[in-house]
């Protein structure tokens, strides 16, 4: 059965939070870990994650914290899912008993369902929709 991990889940979420913030400004772990009461430590391991396959950059000191690399709608759900899952395939391999043409077609057009619904989805829409949600006041 294809699971998305919690980690994938906050990956998403923090990514999104990032997403939302002022695009030149850190955000300090700590903010991120109050505001969403989860372990600083917990949060670091996914941070790095992200850090290492180059979505988010890490600054310490100070003014230190966490921002996106690129823009919102540079970044697709599929692609934040994918550095904490790996491969999102139902299936990693297909039993032989099992792999005539008509079922690896089915598990191959599966997958591809299932990739293609994610990477169709960008960062941008995810913050849009929370936006909308919220109904944001803005202020002039």
């Amino acid at each position: 059965m294809l699971k998305i991990s919690t980690r994938s889940q906050y990956a998403l979420l923090i990514m999104t939070d990032l997403a939302q913030s002022d695009p030149g400004k850190y955000i300090p772990l700590k903010n991120l870990s109050q505001k969403h009461n989860l372990s600083v430590k917990y949060l670091e391991q996914i941070l790095i994650q992200l850090g290492k396959a180059g979505l988010v950059s890490g600054l310490r000191g100070n003014n230190g914290g966490y921002k996106i690399t690129k823009s919102p709608e540079e970044y697709s759900a599929g692609e934040i899912i994918r550095t904490m899952e790996g491969n999102l395939s139902p299936c990693d391999n297909i039993d032989e008993n099992f792999s005539d043409a008509g079922n690896i077609q089915f598990w191959d057009g599966f997958a591809k369902s299932i990739n293609d619904y994610v990477d169709s989805i960008s960062l941008d829409m995810i913050v849009q929709k929370n936006q909308d949600e919220e109904g944001l006041d803005y202020c002039i």
